[in-house]
């Protein structure tokens, strides 16, 4: 299997240097080969991430919302609503009305995202359709906490691998770069709408239970994404600095900072070697492409990585996805 896998990996490399038109060297081509090597993997990851998201997600609302006609916030909250009120298909609903917010996300992230998350959207409406799943329990506080508990994982896996279930959040990014609102106020407000349609479509008690879903689904989705309107503070000591801020700056278009330092692992009367330290600041969603980018150039770098609650001016990006 793993000749096979370095066979398919070498091809790949090969279909790379041929569209560039270039002959590379011995070195190049093995820099090349590792590189190549390093996406794949980090592209695996992704994808795992993004399958376990949507069995977690399906599973939240195969087996506990959607058979109760519960419901909950954002585009998966307006789904049930327009599914109880025609009588279509959640799986189609879950598709139709994302659909705009994430040809939106085109625009507002990158074309990247949007793509990633137009497909997990796409296996989570099949995987509701077509997976039969027993209804776990009719007891409504059971059905509001852990139809959260697991809609919220799989949102937050879904995030972890690059992508979104729910196309509010792209919508609230956006809001919030047209005006002075965050983008936690303006997906509360989105979400107060929801359940007020919710209690005049459904009744009061549901509305105040879908209250319940959405905070379980929140706070599952801070457990498992770690902050991800953080944004993140990494320090990079390298043996190739240079590489590695060429790669924030032309890969990701961020800003970085380089300070001197010292190498301060070294027995005593030693003198300590100079050494650049790279320093950059980004969004959680970004550090899969940081780490990828890092890893491709030297993976023994050592990188410390820490939560920022806010930052101003720079090259900073804003906070793409929400919770």
């Amino acid at each position: 299997m793993r000749s096979y896998l370095g066979k398919v990996l070498k091809g790949i490399v090969r279909t790379r240097i041929k569209l560039r038109g270039e002959v590379p060297a011995l070195s190049e081509y093995k820099k090349e080969l590792n590189q190549t090597g390093v996406e794949i993997q980090h592209w695996f990851k992704e994808g795992l991430l993004l399958i376990l998201g949507v069995i977690s997600a399906s599973f939240g609302l195969g087996g506990f919302l959607l058979p109760n006609s519960f419901i909950d916030g954002g585009v998966t909250g307006i789904s049930l609503i327009v599914t109880e009120l025609t009588g279509i298909s959640l799986s189609i609903w879950i598709v139709v009305i994302n659909l705009p917010f994430l040809i939106l996300g085109f625009k507002v992230i990158n074309r990247r995202f949007a793509i990633r998350s137009i497909v997990a959207i796409i296996l989570l409406a099949l995987a509701v359709h077509l997976i039969p799943l027993p209804t776990v329990t009719d007891d409504k506080l059971l059905i509001a906490v852990f139809g959260g508990f697991f809609l919220g994982l799989g949102i937050g896996l879904a995030i972890r691998g690059a992508a979104v279930l729910d196309g509010t959040e792209v919508l609230a990014i956006f809001v919030s770069r047209k005006a002075s609102i965050t983008i936690g106020d303006t997906i509360l407000i989105f979400n107060v709408m929801i359940f007020c349609v919710g209690a005049y479509v459904f009744s009061v008690e549901i509305a105040l239970y879908a209250i319940l879903t959405y905070l379980a689904t929140a706070k599952t989705v801070d457990f498992v994404v770690d902050g991800i309107e953080e944004y993140i503070g990494v320090t990079i000591i390298s043996e190739q600095p240079e590489e590695i801020r060429m790669a924030i700056i032309e890969k990701l278009g961020r800003g970085c900072t380089i300070y001197k330092g010292k190498k301060g692992y070294a027995p005593r009367g030693v003198e300590l070697k100079d050494t650049d330290i790279v320093y950059t600041l980004i969004t959680r969603l970004e550090m899969t492409s940081l780490q990828t980018e890092i890893d491709k150039i030297d993976k023994q770098a050592f990188t410390v990585m820490h939560s920022i609650k806010d930052a101003k001016g720079g090259m900073i990006k804003k906070r793409p996805i929400p919770h």
